[in-house]
């Protein structure tokens, strides 16, 4: 691993006016090995994703990219630099093809002035090969990207990261529209990148698909941090509680156990139902006419 990390977050905060977003966040991402950012719905993922990424700069700490400071301007700059930022929506065009989609914004080009066109072999055979190379046999590159199940959409744009130099690679919650089999598939690929020699930086909600492929745990919790942790210092069970909410987990815990024993109404034995039912008639059954 090289000197500095490729990238270094320090005490990074964002507002919005006077809403805290993130505050004094700091991680580490090194080359080959994955930095997990966990934190339930508003911890403020989204944020740290914009501000990695150069869509957001920082109001407050620094950003080093292999240990220069610096404020990206755009995600443009930050592709520039190496880092790839994968969304959950993927951003791709489902009627395209697959080798249409992996070069979409980035298209070899044949002759110039009028007679300028697409060079279609040239991205048909590279990103088969591409995919080859991530283990990714697809069947035809020619068939529409909305036909592939969402784990095959999602391997295709961890490739195409890979293919066009990227030494960064942020993945938002790349498993959280999908099934068991297609989440092991997505990580399988998080791990191929990571033997690549990629640092990657893994959002999710997941601590189970965190820890199968993860070094190093960032949690958050309401825009600040809430744990930083190396893979070897923190069991599953532990990463799960903190991501739980640990303490206050367990304050729930004790307050529905002290429910079912009858301190509240949800555990309390009912009262009598009061008798709704009509008092039976005093004359006698009808005479049938």
């Amino acid at each position: 691993m090289s000197e500095h990390p490729l990238i270094e977050l320090t005490e990074v905060s964002k507002f919005y006016g006077h809403i805290r977003a993130l505050e004094g966040v700091s991680l580490q991402v090194r080359s080959g090995s994955v930095t997990c950012v966990l934190g339930d719905n508003g911890a403020g993922k989204s944020t740290l994703i914009k501000i990695i990424s150069g869509l957001h700069e920082h109001d407050a700490g620094t950003y080093e990219i292999e240990g220069e400071s610096t404020r990206l301007a755009s995600p443009r700059e930050a592709l520039d630099r190496g880092i790839a930022t994968v969304y959950q929506d993927l951003a791709v065009v489902p009627l395209m093809p697959v080798w249409r989609n992996f070069f979409l914004g980035s298209e070899p080009v044949l002759g110039s002035g009028p007679f300028k066109r697409l060079d279609v072999r040239t991205m048909r055979r590279v990103t088969h090969s591409a995919l080859l190379n991530m283990g990714i046999d697809l069947r035809d590159v020619d068939q529409p990207i909305g036909t592939l199940s969402g784990g095959e959409r999602q391997c295709v744009a961890i490739a195409r990261a890979v293919h066009f130099g990227a030494r960064v690679l942020v993945l938002d919650e790349p498993t959280a529209a999908l099934g068991v089999k297609q989440s092991g598939m997505v990580l399988k690929y998080v791990a191929a990148a990571r033997d690549a020699g990629l640092g990657v930086v893994l959002i999710t909600h997941n601590p189970h698909h965190a820890y199968l492929v993860g070094d190093r745990f960032v949690l958050l919790k309401r825009g600040t941090m809430a744990g930083n942790h190396t893979r070897d210092s923190i069991t599953l069970d532990e990463l799960t509680r903190q991501m739980a909410g640990g303490s206050e987990l367990e304050e729930l815990s004790h307050e529905l156990a002290s429910r079912a024993g009858g301190d509240s109404p949800i555990g309390a034995a009912s009262e009598p139902v009061p008798d709704v039912t009509p008092p039976a008639s005093q004359e006698g059954p009808p005479d049938g006419r």
